[in-house]
């Protein structure tokens, strides 16, 4: 694990946007209330021009949920936090101003670009690299770039200014604990590893289904979709932790060189009719929630035949898992919330004569938030014993105590990059999107529709939600 000086001042610029109120300054309160960010200074910038009043006042209302739950010390820690910290209003576009102000500012400072992606890229290439104190860290939002030349041409803006393990490319979705728990669970149990390869799983499905429509994000989501949105950037991460082979040790250059290498034998294979899947969903019911037509929703250009489910089969060429399909899809405004990988296992080879009641192949699911593990496993039936029966081995797995941001500040002030997206797979994530994406925009792969609410076009569903069995053991509090 690299080791550096820990962060003096955390400067968010888009201080007055969603994402900072949202998800950042909740984050960091529960960082602040566990000691973990003692003697940070916490500076706002924006292009609104609000007074230093206002962004303490931002501050304290982000900060009220964690507020009422801490202890006396705690409390006392953040309100130091919101009383000391400053706004400046600043162009970052400029040549000059985010310079002046990053120079004015007690270092080593922790850059957070919570502004579009354009805008970050842009705010960068006005930096001089004489202009960025040393110790200096950036960081950078999903997505990172738009194609493949345009994440290389951002990550060599990047690197003229910070060394690369001073690039914080964020990706909310791999907390500390979530990624812990995919490692441990492989690697630490002996019984697995030997046939968590071709030879024994028959699929892998990593899927990340929500039950919210667009909620106000029109602007961003329809010129991204949910291939770029979340399976270049999210899904793929995700599916490499699953796939890795086990790295010497999980320090950070260990760990990320074995996922780039996964990566690197990731690709989508052609005809993209057979490999990739979209949809659209239509006017419906969430949650007793009207959604109308994604085509008729605020700030949607139909035009741009933006697809809100995307599934893709990645196959990656190595030897552990030739011939293995990853499936990964992700969409919006479904009826059931789904987050979790699915490990499918071949069926036995041969069942003595006798046996009856077995229906589906062994399933071992990993949930992410909560982090969860479910084996599904075939035993002697209740009644008749020569019936078979699914039984289910339940276990909660360890959760972080802070926020998905937390766990990002945290690597951020601490200067552990280790859950950072390193710049070469950052790249290699559009590589393996880049041609699926084009194809679609050519009209190669027809849109599917369904209705909000539904659980997708027909036909879809692979791999159903896992129901109770009726003969479960459940392991409570693993870690």
């Amino acid at each position: 694990m690299t080791s550096q000086t820990s962060v003096k001042t955390l400067l968010i610029l888009g201080a007055s946007g969603d994402l900072t109120g949202r998800l950042l300054l909740p984050g960091l309160a529960r960082l602040v209330t566990s000691g973990r960010a003692n003697g940070l200074t916490l500076v706002g910038a924006g292009s609104d021009d609000w007074t230093r009043g206002k962004w303490q006042d931002r501050i304290r209302s982000s900060f009220a949920d964690a507020s009422e739950k801490a202890d006396d010390a705690g409390k006392k820690a953040l309100a130091g936090v919101a009383d000391a910290a400053t706004y400046h209003q600043v162009d970052v576009t400029a040549d000059g101003p985010l310079a002046e102000l990053l120079g004015s500012l007690e270092g080593p400072v922790a850059v957070y670009f919570a502004l579009p992606p354009h805008i970050s890229q842009k705010a960068c290439e006005t930096l001089d690299p004489s202009e960025v104190p040393a110790g200096t860290r950036l960081v950078m939002e999903k997505p990172f770039g738009s194609s493949a030349a345009s994440a290389h041409s951002l990550n060599e803006t990047l690197a003229a200014l910070v060394p690369e393990d001073h690039i914080h490319r964020v990706d909310h979705f791999l907390g500390k604990a979530t990624v812990l728990n995919i490692l441990g669970l492989r690697f630490a149990n002996n019984f697995l590893e030997p046939v968590w390869n071709r030879e024994h799983i028959a699929r892998v499905e990593i899927i990340f289904d929500e039950d919210l429509a667009l909620e106000g994000r029109s602007r961003y989501y329809d010129n991204a979709g949910a291939l770029r949105d979340m399976i270049q950037s999210h899904l793929l991460q995700i599916m490499a932790f699953v796939a890795i082979e086990p790295p010497a040790t999980i320090g950070e250059r260990d760990l990320r060189d074995a996922v780039a290498t996964l990566l690197r034998a990731s690709s989508i294979k052609a005809p993209f009719t057979a490999s990739t899947r979209r949809g659209r969903y239509t006017a419906g019911t969430v949650g007793g929630k009207d959604v109308p037509d994604y085509a008729h929703e605020d700030g949607v250009d139909p035009a741009r035949n933006t697809e809100t489910l995307a599934e893709v089969q990645v196959e990656i060429c190595n030897w552990r898992w030739k011939g293995v399909p990853f499936i990964l899809r992700s969409g919006k405004a479904l009826g059931t919330k789904r987050k979790e990988a699915i490990i499918t296992f071949h069926p036995v080879p041969h069942l003595p004569g006798g046996f009856a009641g077995v229906d589906s192949p062994n399933q071992l699911r990993i949930g992410f938030g909560p982090d969860t593990l479910q084996l599904d496993v075939d035993v002697n039936g209740p009644g008749d014993i020569f019936s078979l029966d699914k039984a289910t081995l339940n276990a909660q797995l360890h959760a972080s105590d802070l926020l998905p941001y937390g766990e990002v500040l945290e690597g951020v002030l601490t200067g552990d990059p280790l859950l950072s997206v390193r710049n070469d797979t950052a790249e290699d994530c559009w590589r393996i999107v880049e041609p699926v994406l084009k194809a679609w925009a050519a009209g190669e792969v027809p849109m599917d529709e369904y209705q909000a609410g539904s659980a997708g076009p027909e036909g879809w569903l692979s791999s159903p939600p896992a129901k109770p069995s009726t003969a479960s053991v459940t392991q409570g509090s693993a870690s």
